[in-house]
């Protein structure tokens, strides 16, 4: 018979759901949280649960935001000629950070993935066309990945633009 905790065991397995996080990491994580007070449990649940209901996608870039439109799509001093299409949320702080990019992106919430069964009506492709219709863009620049998916996706979506 093994040392079973069952708590302990569904709390490894809910960290073990993330990406990239395997049964060590997702141990640490369950030992991290059961070492914290009351208050610093009550916290981080504060925080997961608070941001599940307050961010969501902004309505005209589908970046995450609190606000119904993000802060770089109502910044007046971004370059709103030139939208950069990317994976994911996470790709747009990766160009923030370089302080080097100014217009407005867009951002598709995935790649085509055939074998996993995402096609473009799973992407905000359609909302990227309708905003193409209603802005005046002079330049698209596609930044996803250089992956396999990334790459159709690329290739997809210039096809598609021309």
């Amino acid at each position: 018979m093994g040392y079973n905790i069952p708590a302990l065991e569904k709390l490894i397995d809910e960290f073990r759901k993330m990406p990239s996080v395997g049964t060590k990491s997702a141990e640490r994580m369950a030992f991290y949280v059961l070492g914290l007070d009351d208050n610093g449990t009550a916290e981080l649940a504060n925080a997961i649960v608070t941001a599940h209901e307050k961010i969501h996608q902004c309505k005209i870039c589908r970046n995450l935001t609190e606000d119904e439109i993000c802060p770089i799509c109502s910044n007046e001093k971004r370059d709103r000629s030139t939208i950069c299409v990317v994976e994911s949320p996470r790709d747009v702080i990766a160009f923030e950070r370089t302080h080097e990019y100014r217009g407005l992106y867009h951002v598709l919430h995935g790649v085509l993935s055939p074998l996993d069964g995402i096609g473009p009506e799973k992407l905000r492709i359609r909302e990227l066309l309708l905003r193409l219709q209603q802005e005046s863009v002079s330049e698209i620049i596609i930044a996803t990945n250089s992956d396999v998916e990334g790459e159709a996706t690329a290739t997809y979506l210039a096809q598609l633009l021309k």
